[in-house]
């Protein structure tokens, strides 16, 4: 009896597993193969892969170099890229050969791209010739794009089939994928023209015609349609698959709702990510990776802080006259950078969705002035409140009222103004849209503040 056996009414995750972890360890040190092995099979393979990222990198590599022990496709694909990588390194050849064999060919894809480039002609060559093409073909194509995500594997027929025709088929025909909830009714040429769901099928007599029963209506991806469309498109339309085509407009693969899942879980990753001036970013990337990746917005950050150092500096006689306007700078500062980082998230969050667009962009533009209008108001009323009660100084407290309301106006204004921009110059505003409405709200907040507070002194 494994130890998973006896845990068994317990969540499978690293936070009631560390024991577990400890048992794993030892196991692989004692190169009891037959434990690991059989532990991982009784094992979800998203479980399995879990138990892996959590061993440290020697642990890791011994646990795939024991011998006998070959890791299962399934939980190899569930890991993380840069888990992912640093395995690949650990594996021959023949071993990548047999995990890409293993897989549907939108998994072996992925897989593929974790190899180096020198490795990838090696591996390709020892594939059979159909999945070696298929491979090719999909690597010609963008990263981002849907030939990227499609799986290959998918069930057309004929649109002159009977019913009864179409189950023989699936029954008879072995290199079908094991699960399927659409099928695709194709012409002559092999342009999807129809599909239907395969319980449709099932309750249909045999001697109907697939053309009679079919559903015309179908939405069809490009193969070089963005990804993240691809994802828009199924949260639209609430579909369970699609068929991809070619520029020839011939099927040539087919996008599932769990591939889908995958990309928009990854896009909001990506854009949280990169909204913190983060980038690609995994827990179990190394010191020195982290670091590199965080590097150049931190540099960046550095001169814009600067930059209002600088805004300060030129009101250096208001400060020396008034010293409290020092105490009181952050608060204006502070508030102004969290309200335009709410716009911000919010519009970036919007333009990967495409909700915003230019019929509604003016009218999102006034709704954020009189968003910053109002708040500017009511926490200009809270500040003063509190400076006069602190300060028992009315000028004081008019000056941080003016300038909270002109600076919650220019955060919202710039949080929405600076992602369209990048937008519209094909920049990504989610990587570096933070770091200039963070800058503009810093400026704008002290050169408001302080240009008050030398107006009234």
């Amino acid at each position: 009896m494994t130890l998973i056996k006896k845990i068994k009414d317990k969540k499978v995750n690293f936070e009631f597993n560390k024991e577990f972890i400890k048992v794993v360890t030892d196991k692989i040190s004692s190169n009891d193969v037959e434990f690991i092995t059989n532990s991982f099979k009784e094992m979800h393979p998203a479980d399995a892969a879990d138990i892996i990222e959590h061993l440290n990198q020697d642990d890791r590599e011994s646990l795939i170099k024991l011998n006998k022990f070959n890791i299962d496709p399934e939980v190899f694909v569930e890991l993380n890229e840069s888990i992912q990588s640093e395995i690949i390194n650990y594996l021959s050849s023949d071993s990548i050969v047999s995990i890409l064999k293993n897989l549907d060919s939108d998994d072996a894809i992925k897989v593929l791209e974790n190899v180096k480039e020198k490795d990838k002609n090696t591996i390709l060559s020892s594939l059979p010739p159909k999945d070696r093409f298929a491979l090719l073909e999909s690597l010609s194509y963008p990263e981002d794009s849907a030939a990227r995500i499609m799986q290959r594997e998918f069930t057309a027929i004929p649109s002159n089939w009977s019913v009864g025709q179409t189950i023989d088929y699936l029954r008879e025909n072995k290199e079908l994928p094991d699960e399927f909830l659409e099928i695709f009714i194709v012409n002559e040429e092999f342009k999807p023209i129809g599909t239907i769901p395969s319980s449709k099928v099932l309750r249909n007599p045999r001697a109907s015609k697939m053309l009679s029963i079919m559903s015309e209506t179908q939405l069809l991806i490009p193969v070089d349609m963005d990804k993240e469309e691809v994802g828009n498109l199924f949260e639209n339309y609430n579909l369970s698959s699609a068929a991809v085509i070619d520029k020839n407009d011939k099927l040539v693969g087919m996008i599932t709702y769990d591939d889908v899942l995958t990309v928009l879980k990854e896009e909001a990753e990506e854009d949280t990510l990169r909204l913190a001036g983060v980038g690609d970013e995994e827990i179990t990337d190394g010191v020195f990776t982290k670091t590199k990746r965080r590097f150049n917005w931190l540099l960046l950050n550095l001169f814009t802080a600067f930059l209002a150092t600088y805004c300060i500096s030129l009101f250096g006689a208001t400060i020396e006259q008034m010293v409290v306007l020092a105490f009181l700078m952050p608060i204006v500062a502070s508030m102004g950078g969290n309200a335009g980082m709410q716009t911000l998230a919010v519009t970036v969050r919007s333009l990967a969705t495409k909700d915003l667009t230019k019929n509604n962009f003016t009218k999102n533009i006034l709704k954020e002035f009189n968003i910053g209008i109002l708040n500017g108001i009511i926490f200009a009323i809270i500040s003063s409140l509190i400076v006069q009660l602190w300060f028992d100084d009315y000028i004081l407290s008019l000056i941080i009222s003016v300038s909270m309301i002109l600076t919650m106006i220019v955060a919202g204004l710039f949080g929405i103004l600076v992602p369209v921009t990048l937008k519209k110059m094909n920049i990504d505003p989610a990587i570096s849209s933070s770091v200039f409405v963070t800058t503009i709200t810093d400026v704008i907040g002290f050169v408001s503040f302080l240009g008050v507070g030398a107006y009234f002194l």
